[in-house]
């Protein structure tokens, strides 16, 4: 059985652990350079599930392959936005395509205020659910 202590938001990889650690995200970053994966770093104040398209930090990191300069551009973009989510991701271009193979949390809010689950009634005894983040009732740029 897994548990959220805490209510955290659960995207990616190492969701349901205590934030990793600078040599920890180090280790997972030499992980991804060995396997010639291209890294970048994202960030959002709205992290609704179905919202896939984080703003992205810089330029992808293509070339670069010193997993120190990587870390380097994580702790600036933690400066830059110190309360919105920041992830890490990792792209495998091995079979043709640009997709995932490695996506994580770096950075939280300290308040996460979670989401709201908006129960309807329809027609034919069909119910329908909407997830709403309690963080889009602000204006974007006050969220946190």
């Amino acid at each position: 059985m897994m548990t959220n202590h805490g209510n955290r938001l659960t995207q990616g990889q190492f969701s349901f652990l205590p934030d990793l650690t600078d040599d920890q995200i180090l280790s997972q970053i030499k992980y991804a350079l060995k396997n010639d994966w291209a890294v970048n770093i994202e960030y959002t104040d709205d992290p609704h599930p179905r919202n896939t398209y984080w703003e992205l930090f810089g330029l992808p990191m293509f070339d670069l392959k010193d997993p120190a300069g990587i870390l380097m551009e994580i702790n600036e973009c933690r400066k830059t936005f110190p309360n919105h989510y920041i992830r890490v991701t990792a792209y495998n271009s091995n079979r043709g395509t640009e997709s995932p193979a490695m996506s994580y949390i770096v950075n939280r809010p300290k308040n996460e205020p979670g989401f709201s689950l908006v129960r309807q009634e329809w027609e034919g005894r069909k119910v329908r659910y909407t997830v709403s983040s309690y963080a889009t009732q602000k204006p974007e740029g006050e969220r946190y």
